[in-house]
């Protein structure tokens, strides 16, 4: 257990870039221009010798009842419920405004304990604010810059001093004694060292205590934050009619059945011509990096409008990532004829995505919840797959039977002789196959063993590397002397 830290405020007042002080990684989106922040993102960060859960939330703003600011006012006043202790910040150079008044007394309100942050405390110009803060009733501030890191050692102190409260009314339990820190992130192309037994290709290659990386990604608008919501049964992301709601890549730890799972929700990504602003830009980044830092990549469609031609780029990006990857038919609760419309769907995505063979379609909805037990199962059914070991005597043989039925072709009227095949990375699975002259054997003969090699061990979808080597010569020294002399 870790001690809960929600940092709340007006919009603009730097939570977001005190957040990114305190992780030590720029995580959260940062921009001049208020309202970056809608989600609220959770994450570890350690101030000396302590570590704590510090929660990033949407400016604070007064809006109508149906509007995005009202929805995004109720997620943090979630965070304010989950939190432990509250820091409310405010902008020390702009002094007390209305706005801060309110949501103040809605902090005070909420019984938790409160420590008031002056933040852009560096230089005289906030010595104003600062003092005029002490008017909201929350105690005496404390003055700190998220962007140069001033005012650190205070908030420390504070922090100790209330889990040092909340031990001592637990009746001097440590709660805190058993704080796990966060994983640093999966393992991919791990390397493979000498050659693969057939004891060995039976053992998992992962650790199934760990939580398994799911990324959602897809087009804006295409139901991701919904389908996520709905897969943890709780309202934690924000979703609604307005496409590009979601900014931040957001992750969510869960648990399905005995497994444990941590969930990116993405921004949709836009065609890149379309993408000019540089928020959208930071956004589209984001969302790249939770790819890259994920196992599983569900590619979300919306399937009133399926397999354009930016779905097509978004899955092909994940191939070439190397992630296992699902696509989501969502929003099939739209779909009047079901088995003709998840045929066409099949027959579109085997001539549009032929890098993918067989990549599992599952038909879901994210707002009624059809099918998502499905879409877990093949989560966990791809992720086995990307996970394959074949030990080196298996591939030998399947490569002595495929080109004893199909030879290389020769080249220049020379055959190239191919020798033997061995699987040296996994996650995803890479085959280096030796041959005589890599270099002149055609893209074609390659594709033939590629699509043969998937057949045979049944791995479909995943993405393989198959590389062509050159073995040393064995003579290369002893002509190299000869030279010489």
């Amino acid at each position: 257990m870790k001690l809960n830290v929600a940092i709340v405020g007006r919009p603009n007042v730097g939570k977001s870039t005190l957040f990114n002080r305190l992780v030590g990684k720029k995580l959260a989106l940062v921009d001049d221009r208020p309202g970056v922040t809608r989600d609220r993102r959770e994450c570890e960060a350690t101030i000396g010798d302590l570590t704590i859960n510090i929660i990033d939330t949407a400016g604070l703003e007064v809006a109508e009842e149906d509007a995005l600011e009202t929805r995004m006012r109720l997620q943090t006043e979630e965070a304010i419920q989950l939190a432990d202790i509250c820091f409310f910040m405010i902008d020390a150079r702009s002094g007390i405004t209305p706005m801060d008044e309110y949501f103040a007394n809605m902090v005070r309100k909420s019984g938790k304990p409160t420590v008031l942050l002056a933040n852009k405390a560096e230089g005289r110009a906030a010595d104003g604010g600062f003092y005029e803060s002490f008017s909201l009733g929350l105690g005496e501030p404390i003055a700190v810059s998220a962007e140069h890191g001033i005012g650190m050692a205070d908030l420390y102190e504070v922090l100790v001093k209330q889990e040092e409260e909340m031990i001592a009314a637990n009746g001097g339990e440590n709660i805190f004694a058993n704080a796990l820190a966060e994983d640093e992130g999966p393992q991919v192309d791990v390397a493979i060292d000498g050659e693969i037994e057939d004891e060995e290709a039976a053992k998992p290659l992962y650790d199934p205590s760990k939580p398994l990386r799911v990324a959602i990604v897809g087009r804006p608008n295409a139901g991701k934050s919904t389908l996520i919501n709905n897969l943890i049964g709780e309202d934690r992301l924000l979703t609604g009619p307005e496409a590009g709601i979601t900014r931040d890549s957001i992750s969510v730890n869960w648990e399905w059945g005995e497994r444990k799972f941590k969930l990116f929700d993405t921004a949709g990504m836009r065609k890149k011509a379309r993408v000019q602003e540089k928020l959208e830009k930071l956004s589209v980044s984001d969302a790249l990096r939770s790819i890259q830092f994920a196992e599983v990549v569900v590619v979300t469609l919306d399937v009133t409008k399926p397999f354009e031609k930016q779905d097509l780029q978004i899955a092909d990006l994940v191939a070439r990532e190397g992630r296992a990857i699902v696509i989501a038919l969502n929003k099939w609760d739209l779909v009047e004829n079901h088995q003709q419309k998840l045929q066409e769907m099949r027959e579109k995505a085997t001539r549009l995505l032929p890098q993918m063979r067989n990549v599992p379609l599952i038909p879901i909805s994210g707002l009624t919840g059809k099918n998502l037990d499905r879409l877990m199962r093949s989560i966990l059914d791809i992720y086995e797959i990307w996970n394959i070991r074949i030990s080196t005597s298996r591939l030998n043989r399947w490569l002595n039977n495929v080109t004893h039925h199909h030879p290389p072709p020769g080249v220049a009227g020379r055959r190239i002789k191919i020798r033997y095949a061995t699987q040296i990375k996994a996650r995803p699975p890479t085959i280096a196959v030796f041959c005589s002259r890599p270099e002149a054997l055609p893209d074609s003969y390659t594709r033939y063993l590629l699509n043969d090699f998937r057949e045979h061990f049944k791995v479909p979808a995943v993405p393989v590397r198959m590389l062509m080597r050159k073995g040393d010569n064995p003579y290369a020294a002893k002509a190299a002397k000869r030279k010489i002399y």
